[in-house]
């Protein structure tokens, strides 16, 4: 059974700093492309960045320069360092894998910039 918990998020300052992590279970890790996305109230849920297998990265405009995807596979494990936050931030991210054509979420965890 795939299972993926996020942790990390909370309330910050704008230009404060977070680091999700998104712990997984039930599935072999390391060969599979991994996504962190998020969903603010109202808008549609958007991909913020993504990591292949082999650590290859790809970052929505909104997150280059200031988050960093990673990946552990030794831990089963992805991370999301976020810098630089700002309110437009604020959303609730989801971590993702996608497995032959299945799409499976975590819970996702609270994002908030505001001062």
């Amino acid at each position: 059974q795939v299972q993926l918990v996020e942790s990390g998020g909370g309330l910050v300052q704008p230009g404060g700093s977070l680091r999700l992590s998104c712990a997984a279970s039930g599935i072999f890790f390391s060969i599979y492309t991994m996504g962190w996305y998020r969903q603010a109230p109202g808008k549609q849920r958007e991909l913020v960045a993504q990591i292949a297998s082999g650590g290859n990265t790809i970052y929505a405009d909104s997150a280059k320069g200031r988050f960093t995807i990673s990946r552990d596979n030794a831990k089963n494990t992805m991370y999301l360092q976020m810098n630089s936050l700002k309110p437009e931030d604020t959303a609730v991210y989801y971590c993702n894998v996608l497995i032959v054509g299945n799409g499976y979420w975590g819970q996702g965890t609270q994002v908030t910039v505001s001062s």
